[in-house]
C-alpha cells in the first residue's frame, strides 16, 4: 500500500467515524428508516451535482442490477442496522463493534474469492477483534435483551459490509467504472430499496436544527465524499485492506462521542484502542509503507 492510499484511508476513517455521532443524534428523532433514506438520497443528489460540475459522464443504466444489489448489502441494510442499534448503544460502542468488519471480509474473501492471506494479516485481524472484545466486554453499560439485540445488529451490519466489499470487488473488477459512478450507483440503489419503508415510517414532527445538520453531515461527508474514497481504495488495494479502516473508525467515533455527547471513557477503552492500533500495524503492514516512503524521499 502506498503513502497516498494510506492517506486516503485515514481521511475515510475520519468521515466514517463521524457517522456514528450523526446517527446517534438523528435516529431517535427521525427513526432508522427515514434517517438512512435521507442519508443515501441526499448523498446521491450531492454526488450527481458533483459529477455535473466536473462534467463526468455516467452510465448508471448499464449496471443498474449490480447497483441495486450493492446498495442493498453495502448501504441500506448495514446503515439501518447501525442506526437501529444506536437507539440503545452509545455512538462510541457502535463504532467499536463496527471494527469487526475486516475479520468478516477476510473470511468471506477466503470462501468466495479463494484469496490467500499471510499469517501476519491473520494475526493482525485476530488481534483487532481481541481489542474490540476488550472494549465491549469491559463496558460499564448494563446488559439486557435490548442491548444484546443492538450489539447483534451492529455485528450483522459489519458482516454485510464485509459481503459488500467483496461483492464490489468481484462485480466491478473487470470494468472501467470510476469510483464516482460506483458511489452514485450504490447510494441510488439503496435509496430505491429504502424508499417504501421510509414513507411507511415518517417522523411525527419536523427535525431540530441539530438533527438537520447531522443528516447533512451524514449524507455529504460520511456518505458522499466517504464512498468516493471507499471505492477508490477498493479498486486499488482490495477489500480486506480497505475495510481495515474500521479499526481506525472507533478512535474517531470515541473522540466525537466524548466531545459532543459526553459519553464515558474508561481504562478498558484505552487498553482496547492500543490493542487495535497494534493490529493495524500488522494488517496494513505500515512498516513497509514507511520504508517505501522514505526511499522515495
Amino acid at each position: 500500500m502506498s503513502f497516498k492510499h494510506l492517506s486516503a484511508l485515514l481521511l475515510l476513517a475520519s468521515f466514517w467515524g463521524s457517522s456514528f455521532l450523526f446517527m446517534k443524534i438523528g435516529a431517535p428523532a427521525l427513526g432508522p428508516f427515514f434517517l438512512i433514506e435521507s442519508r443515501v438520497l441526499l448523498a446521491t443528489i450531492f454526488l450527481l451535482a458533483y459529477a455535473f460540475i466536473m462534467k463526468q459522464k455516467l452510465s448508471l443504466k448499464v449496471h443498474w442490477k449490480q447497483y441495486i444489489i450493492l446498495g442493498t448489502i453495502n448501504a441500506a441494510i448495514p446503515f439501518v442496522l447501525i442506526a437501529t442499534s444506536e437507539l440503545y448503544l452509545t455512538s462510541s460502542l457502535a463504532s467499536i463493534i463496527n471494527a469487526t468488519t475486516p475479520l468478516f471480509t477476510a473470511i468471506i474473501s477466503i470462501l468466495w474469492m479463494k484469496e490467500t492471506k499471510s499469517s501476519r494479516t491473520f494475526f493482525g485481524l485476530i488481534l483487532g477483534c481481541i481489542g474490540v472484545i476488550i472494549l465491549v466486554g469491559w463496558n460499564p453499560i448494563a446488559f439486557n435483551m435490548k442491548l444484546v439485540i443492538a450489539i447483534m445488529a451492529s455485528c450483522l451490519a459489519a458482516l454485510f459490509y464485509g459481503i459488500g466489499g467483496v461483492y464490489s470487488k468481484i462485480a466491478f473488477q473487470h470494468t472501467k467504472i470510476k469510483p464516482l459512478e460506483l458511489a452514485i450507483g450504490q447510494q441510488f440503489g439503496a435509496s430505491i430499496v429504502l424508499m417504501p419503508l421510509a414513507l411507511l415510517y415518517l417522523p411525527n414532527q419536523l427535525p431540530s436544527l441539530s438533527v438537520s445538520f447531522s443528516v447533512l453531515g451524514l449524507a455529504i461527508f460520511s456518505t458522499g465524499i466517504g464512498y468516493l474514497l471507499y471505492f477508490y481504495l477498493i479498486k486499488n488495494i482490495g477489500p480486506t485492506k480497505t475495510l481495515s479502516v474500521t479499526f481506525l473508525v472507533p478512535i474517531v467515533g470515541i473522540v466525537w462521542g466524548v466531545i459532543f455527547l459526553h459519553e464515558p471513557v474508561t481504562a478498558s477503552t484505552f487498553i482496547g484502542l492500543i490493542t487495535i492500533l497494534i493490529s493495524i500495524f500488522y494488517v496494513m503492514d505500515i512498516k513497509n509503507i514507511l520504508l517505501r516512503t522514505n526511499k522515495k524521499i
